[in-house]
């Protein structure tokens, strides 16, 4: 039956939200044949959902509780638009029960769970006591009414220390810490009732026992209005930054048949108790430190429902063939679940990575900026499905600071979990983004973690292995030759007509030299400042025994801070555009590279087995190959800083008279007068950062400034 036939007709749909989740739900409702309308503040007045739906409403200003935030608003639009129905995605006014009473009174479908549901669930206290009358395991704690000092100090006792404190109207880690004794527990008591009180308006607390090894396993629940329940398996979500997710996988690793149908029931049960409508999820926390085989089973205890799609929602429809939306969206309808629990099927293993706008080394805050280039080559070519990225964000776009800073999530699915792995290792490799501060590099070494990869997986997983994610690497000399190769590379690809070939020296304007050997010099530094090297590189032809094409090898000379460290012969092959063959000594490498604008000039970015490396790269031997400008401007060799401008405005000079330096990576260019002339003006100041190309000042030359007399003389 269509939606539009259904017992709750919907034809059109208003997603009330933003950014990634928006694009999602426009996707699948459009396959549907829905009308899609897409609403905006001021920020996200050219963000990609609002370009990909069919319509779009204006909030209002960028912050939220003027715009996403501003119920009124909101259904607004969609009566002004005409919809029958409100998505909600995650996050805003998703679990919102004012909300979805407001779209009952409009006469709009909520594509959720109904208002009570919601409240059921919204207040923690309560929703665990009626999970116990469902007969759902609960974490040992105090979940009462009473709020005094002295009780929940008692409580704490009993239960046994350490506790986790844990606001009652909380999410999101707010309002939550963990006690590790008596000694602490008024100092965190209070703490938590400040942070939930400016949070949530409600300080109310619950007391839990802390276990040391939890693994956060949820399971995917759905209910229809018919009174069927469903559950798609579950996720391990363990791996967190301050309570917050960043990797997750379905299904959860190590988990034995029996306690996977045992929880799924639980979830099920803890869903009907409540008169559940729609997608939800059922939070356990699994004790990671008891046995985890299926003779002894392993505790697992209720933590809270969520009552909305969550954004990790794609791993299970990786493993379970579903499309959750379009299930949403026919429950919505009034239409029956489309499969039984019993035709329901888990095939292979999928991985989620949460891509953030935010800087890990600086304690993940958020960043912005301007994307310059964001794609997944791999994701077009991927004809099994393997590789899916969910973003909200394109090329161009800008990030900015009024919403939460992801940018996409990368999801791939594999026979097993190692080739899922395997899989997410390539795709993080293959990401190409730059212009904004993200969390890639810090994903990369989460998948590879030996112990990640292992399963070894807690709550505390990145804490416990802080040393191992946050360690700084440092490039080495085969980094350093490899970086030079696709310098080189780059420069060939840059000086040809774009019809030649690359290896013709007819066609290359980069320093090559009749009866001498090419030789080019480069500087590189790591992007934390923290090493600087030079790589001088000789060409040379070999042709090989077969019948292919002769390849360039280069003599590669890597120094270090001036001292010579190794030498090698390299050769490099382009397989696409993105994908190259690096050979060193014999050595064949197949890695991912691309160049990235930075701050102080041009990074190269290669992935190889996981791992990242990005230097920042120029060509020493600039000055050297740089034509004679006898034009009345001087441009910047490099990307840098200026450092010193050595004349005054309007100064006559001679030839070759240093006129302004230029640092880039701790090394100082001079640019000096290309004839006898003038400095009529600087275009810039000493401290001023420049890119490469920027006009630095207007030079006359001596000749110009003669026939400019002589004009003058001859009009007089």
């Amino acid at each position: 039956m269509s939606l539009a036939t259904a017992p709750r007709p919907l034809r059109a749909v208003l997603i009330a939200n933003r950014g990634e989740i928006a694009c999602r739900v426009i996707r699948t409702a459009r396959r549907l044949g829905l009308r899609t309308i897409a609403v905006y503040s001021d920020a996200d007045a050219r963000a990609r959902h609002v370009r990909e739906a069919d319509e779009a409403i204006r909030l209002g200003p960028a912050a939220a509780g003027e715009s996403y935030l501003a119920i009124d608003k909101v259904i607004a639009a969609a009566q002004r638009s005409g919809a029958d129905a409100i998505h909600p995605g995650y996050g805003f006014l998703s679990e919102n029960a004012e909300f979805v009473a407001a779209c009952d009174a409009a006469g709009l479908v909520f594509i959720g769970p109904p208002a009570s549901a919601i409240a059921a669930m919204g207040d923690k206290a309560a929703a665990k006591a009626r999970m116990a009358s469902a007969g759902v395991p609960l974490v040992p704690g105090y979940h009462g009414e009473a709020q005094d000092d002295a009780l929940l100090r008692q409580e704490a006792g009993k239960i046994g220390y350490p506790v986790l404190l844990k606001a009652s109207a909380g999410g999101g880690g707010k309002g939550m810490r963990v006690v590790e004794s008596e000694r602490e527990f008024q100092a965190a008591l209070d703490g938590c009732r400040r942070e939930s009180r400016a949070a949530f308006g409600d300080e109310r607390m619950l007391i839990e026992k802390y276990l040391t090894q939890p693994r956060h396993v949820e399971v995917q629940v759905f209910c229809d209005s018919l009174g069927a329940g469903v559950y798609l398996f579950e996720r391990d979500c363990s791996v967190q930054r301050r309570h917050q997710k960043v990797l997750e996988e379905a299904p959860a690793p190590h988990l034995p048949e029996a306690l996977r149908r045992e929880m799924g029931e639980a979830a099920v049960r803890a869903a009907q108790e409540i008169g559940y409508v729609g997608a939800g999820t059922v939070e356990f926390l699994l004790d990671a430190a008891a046995e985890t085989t299926q003779e002894h089973g392993s505790p697992f205890y209720f933590m809270e429902m969520n009552t909305r799609l969550q954004v990790e929602h794609p791993v299970t429809e990786m493993i379970s063939g579903e499309d959750l939306v379009e299930w949403q969206l026919r429950v919505a309808a009034g239409l029956a679940l489309p499969k039984a629990q019993s035709e329901l099927t888990l095939t292979g293993h999928a991985v989620e990575a949460r891509l953030y706008a935010e800087d890990p080394d600086n304690d993940f805050l958020p960043a912005t900026g301007k994307l310059l280039r964001f794609a997944l080559p791999l994701a077009s070519a991927d004809s099994h499905g393997r590789i899916r990225l969910d973003s909200g964000v394109e090329a161009g776009d800008t990030v900015t600071m009024h919403y939460d800073p992801m940018l996409a999530k990368l999801i791939v699915h594999g026979e097993d979990r190692g080739q899922a792995l395997a899989e997410m290792a390539r795709a993080l490799a293959a990401l190409d983004i730059s212009g904004v501060t993200t969390n890639r590099r810090f994903l990369q070494r989460l998948v590879t973690h030996p112990d990640f990869i292992a399963a070894e997986l807690n709550t505390r997983f990145i804490e416990h292995h802080h040393d191992d994610l946050f360690a700084a690497l440092h490039a080495t000399d085969a980094d350093i030759a490899r970086a030079a190769l696709v310098a080189i590379d780059q420069l060939a690809r840059n000086h040809t007509d774009g019809t030649s070939r690359a290896d013709d020296p007819w066609q290359r304007r980069d320093g090559w030299r009749l009866n001498a050997p090419h030789r080019v010099r480069l500087a590189f530094q790591e992007t934390d400042g923290s090493g600087t090297y030079e790589v001088i590189a000789t060409q040379g032809l070999t042709q090989g025994l077969t019948q292919e094409p002769a390849q360039e090898t280069w003599q590669l000379q890597v120094q270090r801070d001036g001292e010579e460290t190794s030498r090698v012969a390299g050769q490099c092959q382009r397989l696409d555009n993105d994908t190259l063959a690096l050979t060193l000594d014999g050595h064949r490498q197949r890695l991912f590279a691309r160049l990235d604008p930075a701050s102080e000039g041009d990074a190269i970015v290669l992935t190889a087995a996981g791992q990242e490396s990005r230097l920042i790269w120029r060509r020493a031997d600039r000055a050297d190959h740089l034509p004679q400008e006898t034009e009345a401007k001087l441009t910047a060799p490099m990307h840098g800083t200026v450092v010193a401008l050595l004349v005054e405005p309007s100064q006559t000079v001679e030839k070759g008279t240093p006129l302004v330096v230029v640092e880039a990576m701790k090394m100082e260019h001079t640019l000096s007068a290309p004839a006898d002339g003038a400095v009529e003006a600087f275009h810039v100041a000493v401290g001023d950062a420049v890119a490469q190309g920027d006009e630095l000042l207007a030079f006359t030359n001596a000749e110009a400034m003669t026939n400019a007399g002589a004009d003058t003389n001859g009009d007089s």
